[in-house]
């Protein structure tokens, strides 16, 4: 990364580039992963480190929590 260009940490309404998110998961997500998204073509996608499926649907609501978590300015 170009020493220059200081990473946001913070909440954005702006999407971010995925190679950017991707990428920066690799350096804290070491155990289990689980990747959502649309594909080039509008298809839904899904993949998962995890072999069990108790733990990925934990994961997605874990992850849902920390969504509602966020404390929005109006």
């Amino acid at each position: 990364m170009d020493e220059k260009i200081i990473p946001f940490g913070g909440i954005t309404r702006l999407d971010v580039p995925v190679d950017k998110v991707l990428d920066a998961a690799k350096d804290w997500c070491a155990e289990s992963v689980v990747v959502i998204g649309w594909d080039r073509n509008g298809e839904f996608g899904f993949a998962s480190s995890a072999a069990d499926g108790g733990e990925v649907i934990w994961l997605l609501e874990k992850a849902k929590l920390e969504l509602f978590d966020v404390e929005v300015e109006s």
